[in-house]
C-alpha cells in the first residue's frame, strides 16, 4: 500500500470519528439543522405540561411562491404551563408522523431520526415568553408533497426533550407540480424544462404543453421521470437524519426553438381517467443563435444558499446574502438572459429537505431564464466517492441531489462538466470537484471546449469553475501559498493562454476580486478597467459572494489583483456585438455596480501572438 493511499484513508477514518448517530457532532455553521440533536430527543408529551396547535388545518396555497408553486402561511399557538425558557423552541416536520427509525445507526436505536424542515425559538415574536409561557408563531409552508405536524421542543436545540405535537396540516393537493427550472439543452435552440411532482410516471404521464407566446399552434412534449432513493446516497447526515423523499423529477426537452422567440410553456400530468393536473404557466426567450449578433447579457456568481422569509433557521445568520441577490435578481429579471450558479448551490449538507426550499427560493429566476449550474464542494465532496477530494462537505449527498435536480447538458451527470454556447458567447464549465490536470478525461474536455470554438463567431470564451484554479487573495489560499487550488493553474494556464480565454471565472471563496490580465503570476498590461488589442492573457475573476457567509482576504500583497469587494454580489457580461464586452460586478444589497471593465478586440486581435510569445500562429512562405 502506497503512502498516498494510506493519506486518504486516514482522512477518512479520522472524518468518520467524528460521525456519531448520522451526524457530525460538531457544530456545522453551513446549515442551522446540522446543531439540532434531533436524534437524542427525549420524548415528554404530556397535555398537562405544554400545549401546540395550528391552523388552518388545509392549505390551498392562496399565498403564492415567489415562482408561482403553493405557499401558504400557517399560524401556531403554544404554551407551556410551567417552566418556560427562552431555550424552548417550536420545529416544523414533514411527513407529519415523526417517529423512531433505526435508520441514525449507532447503538440503541433514538426515538426520532427525523430532522426538521425548518426551526424557530418560542420567543422569536415574543420576547415576554420565558415568564408568559405563551407564545404564537407564523412559519411560511411550501408544498413539498406531504403532510406537515409541529413540534414544541424544551431542554434547547442540543439537548431537546418534546413535550407536544400539533395537529396535522396539509396542501389539498400535496403531490402538486412546481418548482420551474429551465436550463439550456445540449443544443443551443433546445431549452430543458424540469420541475417535482409528487405523481410516479405510473400514476400520471408528465408532460409539456408549450409554443410559441401568443401564437396558433401547440405542442405537446413528454417527459421522463427521475428520482433517487436512500441507497442511492453515500453517507450521513443525507443516509440517515437528513434523509427526505425526494418525490418525482420530471424533465422535457423543447427542441428546434426560434432564435429569440419567445415561448410560453405549462408542465402538468395526465391520469389513466383522462384528468389533467397543471402547474402554473411561464414563459421565456429562447437563446440567441451561435454567433448571432444581438445584444447578450449574463449573469455569473456563487455560493448561494438559502434563508426563511419567515425568519426561521436563521439564528445563526450564515447566508443573509442569499435572499437579497434573490430579490436583485428578480427585479431586473427582464434584463438578462442566462444565468450560471458556479457551485455550492444550496448548502443543504445533507439535509435534503432544503433543496425544495432553495428551488422554491429561485423560482421566478429558473422558471424565466436558464439556470446553469456548476458542481460545488458541498455539492459533491465526499470520502472515497470517486471526487478529487476526500471531505465531508456534501454531508453525504455526493452530488445526486444537485444532479437530479438539475439537468445539465452533461455527457455524464456524475462527471459534471459541459459547453454552452450562448450567441457570441462560449462558456466551458468545468467540474472542480473531479481531476482536471493534463492527461485526465476532464483535461481533454477542457482543451477540446477552447480549441473548437469559431472566434470569428463567438469571440467571447468563458472558462467557469466553482473552486479556484485560478487566482484569488483569500486568506484561506493564502495559507497554503499557492493563491488557488492545489495543482490549479498548473496545466489549465497553458489551454487558457493557448486558446485565449478572456475570461476565468470562479466561486467557493466568499468574496469578489478581479485580476489584471495574468500569466504565470505576472501581469501582461498595465491597463485596469479597458483592455484592448491583442490577447495577451486571461482575467481571472472570483464570484463568491451570492450569499453565504463572507470570506476574508489575505494581508499579503497580491500584485496581480486590481479590484477586491468583501461583500455579497454577483457579475454581468454584457456583450453588445462581437468586438466589445462589458462586464459589471453589482452588491446584491442594492444592485449598484461597484466596479466594471470592458474589453474591445477584433478578430484579429484573438488571431495574433500572445503576451508570452508562446503561442504564435504558424507562419509558412508560399510560392
Amino acid at each position: 500500500m502506497d503512502w498516498a493511499l494510506l493519506l486518504v484513508l486516514g482522512v477518512t477514518i479520522l472524518q468518520f470519528f467524528f460521525v456519531v448517530h448520522g451526524r457530525t457532532t460538531a457544530l456545522d455553521p453551513h446549515q442551522p439543522l446540522a446543531n439540532l440533536g434531533i436524534e437524542r430527543t427525549l420524548m415528554r408529551l404530556d397535555p398537562l405540561v405544554a400545549s401546540i396547535s395550528a391552523s388552518p388545518d388545509v392549505l390551498d396555497g392562496e399565498i403564492k411562491s415567489a415562482g408561482g408553486s403553493a405557499a401558504a402561511y400557517v399560524t401556531v399557538k403554544f404554551q407551556k404551563f410551567s417552566g418556560a425558557s427562552d431555550g424552548d423552541w417550536v420545529a416544523v416536520f414533514s411527513p407529519a408522523d415523526f417517529n423512531a427509525s433505526s435508520t441514525c445507526g449507532g447503538g440503541e436505536a433514538p426515538q426520532i431520526c427525523q430532522a426538521p424542515i425548518k426551526f424557530s425559538y418560542a420567543n422569536f415574536s415574543n420576547p415576554d415568553y420565558s415568564s408568559t409561557g405563551k407564545g404564537l408563531l407564523r412559519f411560511r409552508l411550501i408544498n413539498q408533497r406531504a403532510d406537515f405536524a409541529f413540534g414544541f421542543f424544551t431542554g434547547d436545540i442540543y439537548n431537546p426533550v418534546l413535550v407536544a405535537v400539533s395537529n396535522k396540516v396539509s396542501f389539498r393537493n400535496p403531490k402538486a407540480p412546481g418548482y420551474l427550472r429551465l436550463a439550456q439543452g445540449h443544443e443551443w435552440n433546445e431549452m430543458s424544462v424540469t420541475w417535482t411532482s409528487g405523481y410516479s410516471k405510473e400514476e400520471a404521464t408528465p408532460l409539456v404543453v408549450w409554443g410559441v407566446l401568443n401564437g396558433d399552434t401547440n405542442h405537446t412534449t413528454p417527459a421522463s421521470t427521475l428520482t433517487f432513493t436512500r441507497e442511492d446516497i453515500c453517507g450521513p447526515p443525507a443516509s440517515t437524519v437528513g434523509w427526505r423523499d425526494p418525490g418525482y423529477i420530471h424533465s422535457s426537452h423543447l427542441k428546434e426553438l426560434w432564435p429569440n422567440q419567445k415561448y410560453f410553456y405549462q408542465v402538468g400530468h395526465k391520469h389513466e381517467d383522462g384528468s389533467y393536473v397543471w402547474g402554473r404557466p411561464s414563459f421565456f426567450k429562447a437563446p440567441p443563435s451561435p454567433g448571432e449578433n444581438s445584444l447578450q447579457r449574463v449573469i455569473v456568481f456563487g455560493d448561494m444558499g438559502k434563508a426563511e422569509r419567515d425568519g426561521s433557521n436563521e439564528y445563526a445568520n450564515y447566508q443573509p446574502g442569499c435572499l437579497n441577490t434573490t430579490d436583485r435578481l428578480v427585479e431586473d429579471v427582464d434584463n438578462y438572459d442566462i444565468i450560471f450558479l458556479i457551485g455550492d448551490i444550496s448548502y443543504s449538507n445533507g439535509y435534503l429537505s432544503q433543496w425544495d426550499q432553495f428551488i422554491e427560493q429561485v423560482e421566478t429566476l429558473s422558471s424565466r431564464v436558464p439556470l446553469m449550474s456548476a458542481s460545488g464542494n458541498h455539492e459533491r465532496s465526499w470520502p472515497l466517492s470517486g471526487g478529487f477530494y476526500n471531505t465531508t462537505d456534501s454531508g453525504g449527498e455526493c452530488g445526486v441531489p444537485a444532479q437530479t435536480y438539475f439537468n445539465m447538458p452533461t455527457e455524464n451527470d456524475d462527471k459534471f462538466w459541459y459547453k454552452s454556447d450562448w450567441g457570441m458567447f462560449r462558456f466551458c464549465v468545468a467540474d472542480s470537484e473531479h481531476d482536471w490536470r493534463k492527461g485526465t478525461e476532464q483535461y481533454a474536455f477542457l482543451e477540446n471546449c477552447m480549441a473548437t470554438v469559431n472566434r470569428h463567431k463567438q469571440p467571447w470564451l468563458i472558462f467557469v469553475s466553482h473552486r479556484v484554479l485560478g487566482y484569488s487573495s483569500g486568506y484561506y489560499y493564502a495559507l497554503k501559498g499557492a493563491f488557488a487550488e492545489p495543482w490549479g493553474r498548473d496545466d489549465l494556464q497553458t489551454l487558457w493562454q493557448k486558446y485565449r480565454v478572456d475570461l476565468a471565472i470562479a466561486g467557493h471563496i466568499h468574496n469578489y476580486e478581479r485580476t489584471c490580465p495574468v500569466f504565470s503570476h505576472i501581469c501582461t498590461s498595465q491597463e485596469k478597467d479597458h483592455f484592448s488589442g491583442t490577447f495577451n492573457a486571461t482575467i481571472h475573476m472570483v464570484v463568491g459572494g451570492g450569499g453565504s457567509h463572507l470570506a476574508d482576504f489575505t494581508s499579503l500583497n497580491t500584485s496581480w489583483s486590481l479590484v477586491k469587494d468583501r461583500d455579497y454580489g454577483f457579475v454581468k457580461l454584457t456583450a453588445s456585438n462581437h468586438n466589445n464586452l462589458l462586464v459589471e460586478y453589482k452588491r446584491s444589497s442594492d444592485g449598484f455596480v461597484y466596479d466594471e471593465f470592458t474589453i474591445h478586440r477584433r478578430y484579429s486581435d484573438v488571431l495574433g501572438c500572445d503576451s508570452s510569445n508562446l503561442f504564435c500562429p504558424d507562419m509558412t512562405i508560399s510560392t
